[in-house]
């Protein structure tokens, strides 16, 4: 039962992070995401964007320690499918889109593909509105759909 509320957790996060992007990051938390939107500022190793991941890491650190404190399984595995989440996260923005380290430079998948589009996209907006794709692993089949037909 735990393995299913870690990837129910997984699957909602996206939806959180969705929300969170397009009403936090792009309202009253944009003086924290602005410098991310900024072309200049991508050559630093760390940016004010990056305190997001202490943000977000809040709830699942939370849920490990309330879990482990009261011994409450359910909590642990909520924490387990934030975290893994953060990681996909970490992994598909950080390095695979914004190549804050250099590695998966040139995939082939059309879905990995169509996310950078869709992330490109995003950034084409250097103000906080008319944003569009505030998601990461789920984007407008628009793009996927362009993808399949580039090949």
């Amino acid at each position: 039962m735990n393995i299913i509320i870690a990837l129910l957790t997984f699957g909602i996060m996206e939806f959180v992070a969705w929300s969170a992007h397009k009403y936090l990051m792009h309202g009253w938390l944009w003086n924290l995401h602005e410098d991310h939107h900024t072309k200049t500022n991508h050559h630093k190793p760390f940016e004010q964007n990056d305190a997001f991941f202490v943000i977000f890491a809040t709830p699942a650190i939370l849920c490990f320690a309330l879990g482990s404190y009261y011994v409450i399984p359910y909590l642990i595995a909520i924490g387990s499918g934030i975290s893994a989440y953060g990681l996909c996260y970490f992994l598909v923005h950080d390095i695979f889109i914004h190549q804050r380290i250099k590695w998966f430079k040139r995939s082939d998948n059309f879905y990995l593909r169509a996310i950078r589009k869709a992330h490109k996209m995003h950034h084409k907006h250097l103000g906080k509105e008319d944003g569009e794709c505030f998601g990461m692993l789920l984007v407008p089949f628009f793009y996927f759909k362009n993808e399949l037909k580039s090949k």
